[in-house]
């Protein structure tokens, strides 16, 4: 009798949102230390769209039809199609960045139920904790803009969690929600020829719009041009930039959720696995704090992962 071959399991990824993608390198190679061999007994199909849903629809229509053995998915939206789309078989998801407050993703962080578990984007913690960062770094700044995706599903939690802190630190939330960039621009420009624009500083929030490298290039350019403080957007740009950024480590979802995947791969159903929640971390831009004549606390200095010089 010939030895019985191998099982070879088959994953699509697919990342929806360039700036998680390197979740996917982290679920690689924790599934490699956790003796899955690309080539050997695993094979990746990773796809790409960067927010496109129609493309997202497509690509996981198409993993279904392959029947893979095991979907993981990144960020939100594409999580909650991935969820639709394999409704009926027998296909288990994995999300990463994925928020799940106010969002029909999971039952419940201890049992998300169906067939899909994962590691979430603690959302309405980020924003409280921006704000409360920000407000320390820039103690008086009374007017935030909050510019987000307008109908983005994880919003109304973030913004929620949000309020009653800047109501507790005495700031009033300029709230800019916006459909496209050319929005965002328009109001700008708009404030622009005012002599008061309106706001103190401007606080970012987990939401695609303002994250893609056009939109973010776009907020510091003009907050660059005001000496107007930004934060909790990503803080690598040349030359002026965001103050801080805090947000989990996508290399480390990444791993968390391939611990998730094999526990699937060897048996385990998806929707009894418990949802994790990863750690928050920060990043300074130091740099940038003292152009604008700041004092970094040595507290929040002792807290970064990194620092911007």
């Amino acid at each position: 009798m010939a030895p019985k071959k191998p099982k070879v399991y088959h994953v699509g990824i697919l990342s929806g949102l360039d700036i998680f993608a390197d979740a996917i390198d982290g679920f690689k190679a924790k599934m490699t230390e956790l003796g899955y061999v690309e080539g050997q007994n695993i094979v990746y199909d990773v796809q790409k769209t960067n927010m496109d849903m129609a493309a997202c629809k497509s690509i996981l229509q198409t993993f279904v039809a392959n029947k893979v053995d095991l979907i993981f998915v990144f960020p939100t939206e594409p999580a909650l199609e991935a969820k639709a789309i394999t409704q009926g078989t027998n296909i288990p998801v994995v999300f990463s960045g994925a928020s799940i407050e106010g969002v029909d993703l999971v039952q419940s962080v201890r049992e998300p139920g169906g067939n899909i578990t994962g590691v979430r984007f603690p959302g309405p913690d980020i924003a409280a904790k921006r704000l409360e960062i920000f407000h320390e770094l820039v103690p008086w700044a009374k007017r935030m803009l909050v510019p987000y995706q307008r109908g983005y599903p994880s919003i109304p939690a973030q913004l929620d969690a949000l309020r009653p802190v800047a109501e507790a630190a005495g700031v009033t939330l300029v709230e800019l929600p916006a459909d496209n960039l050319a929005e965002v621009e328009a109001d700008l420009q708009t404030r622009a020829k005012s002599a008061d624009i309106g706001y103190d500083a401007i606080l970012c929030l987990a939401e695609p719009l303002m994250t893609t490298p056009d939109s973010n290039a776009v907020l510091v350019k003009f907050s660059a041009e005001r000496k107007v403080p930004i934060g909790g957007c990503p803080v690598f740009e040349e030359g002026y930039g965001s103050i801080f950024m805090t947000k989990p480590d996508d290399f480390e979802n990444g791993k968390l959720a391939a611990s998730l995947a094999d526990k699937i791969l060897r048996g385990t159903s998806a929707g009894t696995l418990p949802v994790v929640s990863p750690e928050t971390l920060l990043w300074l831009n130091y740099k940038v704090a003292q152009e604008l004549g700041l004092t970094v606390p040595e507290g929040l200095l002792s807290q970064a992962v990194e620092i911007i010089r």
